[in-house]
């Protein structure tokens, strides 16, 4: 019988739930780190000019803050290796219409998880 040895990849994660903006929006933002060294993720997310920017930014120093404090694990050695958007709930509101009639306004909620790894 032969022993295999499983390497167990250590990965951090930071989860933002019910952000109130529409998963539509966050993943056009999501996609252009995903796979990026952090440094270069954070770069990237500073200059784009989209609403989910902002919220991805924070959430991704939260991620980076978890991976150092509490997994041990270096900064330079860090990349996105995961980063997706999920639809939360939608809060349904009504706006009055035209004669007498009613227009419902969704607003949208979402998930955003990011996981970071190690290179190595």
């Amino acid at each position: 019988m032969q022993e295999q040895e499983t390497y167990v990849r250590n990965e951090a994660r930071a989860t933002l739930r019910y952000t109130r903006i529409s998963a539509r929006k966050v993943k056009i933002v999501a996609d252009l780190i995903r796979g990026k060294h952090v440094d270069e993720a954070l770069a990237i997310v500073k200059f784009t000019p989209k609403a989910s920017s902002e919220i991805i930014e924070k959430l991704l120093k939260s991620a980076i803050a978890n991976a150092e404090n509490n997994h041990d694990m270096k900064h330079e050695n860090l990349y996105v290796a995961e980063i997706y958007a999920n639809q939360g709930p939608t809060l349904k509101r009504i706006r009055p219409a035209a004669k007498g009639s009613a227009v419902r306004i969704r607003k949208r909620t979402s998930h955003i998880t990011i996981v970071l790894r190690d290179d190595k």
